[in-house]
């Protein structure tokens, strides 16, 4: 019985989704208010129940890592942003956070998004026994990327062999990725639309074996 029930509310709210395809009305903003407070409610106790409690409420009861404290302290301050007076103390935790935010994403943004594209970026053109494709695309990653930086290179006009072949191929090459990626997005949607119509034809009303 209450998978029936589970199975006809996700059906309604589904087509209570699709009918934003017609215009914004009242059932699509009710699905929508539903699905962000469900997930905070949600987020909220998973929080409670494997964060604070573990490794803050627990230890700290007991008389261990007393430490946790600061941080629990630093968090509450979050709450004076409700209260005007007081509302300059949420700058600290906001403060700590952003500055420890950045310190340990930037060893990491670094290792991913330059030094292991400039490793992935130098390589052999030519390996002896590999076979054509292989050759082929090495070449292509070298030389496009080459050419994007070129593109990227304003303090020079685009004028010339280097320079101006080289940011046309640049740009022609960025155009190629961005295209992929948004096909890669749109491909991405479309099969969410398809597991929400298999659901509909098939869980719900059973048209599909």
């Amino acid at each position: 019985m209450y998978e029936t029930i589970g199975l006809w509310v996700a059906a309604i709210f589904t087509l209570a989704v699709f009918s934003f395809l017609y215009k914004e009305n009242p059932l699509y903003r009710l699905a929508e208010h539903l699905v962000v407070g469900t997930s905070l409610g949600y987020s909220i106790v998973l929080t409670y129940q494997r964060v604070l409690v573990p490794r803050l409420i627990d230890p700290v009861s007991h008389g261990e890592n007393l430490i946790m404290i600061v941080p629990a302290i630093l968090g509450l301050l979050y709450i004076t942003r409700f209260f005007p007076k007081v509302a300059w103390l949420s700058r600290y935790p906001i403060a700590f956070l952003l500055g420890t935010g950045m310190g340990v994403a930037f060893p990491y943004d670094m290792q991913t998004y330059i030094l292991r594209q400039i490793q992935a970026t130098m390589i052999p053109l030519y390996t002896p026994g590999a076979p054509w494709y292989d050759t082929l695309g090495a070449i292509v990653i070298v030389f496009g990327t080459l050419a994007g930086i070129i593109y990227f290179f304003f303090s020079k006009p685009h004028k010339g062999l280097f320079f101006g072949f080289g940011s046309k191929v640049g740009i022609w090459l960025i155009m190629i990725g961005f295209g992929a990626t948004f096909g890669f997005t749109v491909m991405g949607r479309i099969s969410l639309l398809i597991g929400r119509v298999q659901f509909l034809l098939g869980d719900w009303l059973g048209l599909l074996n």
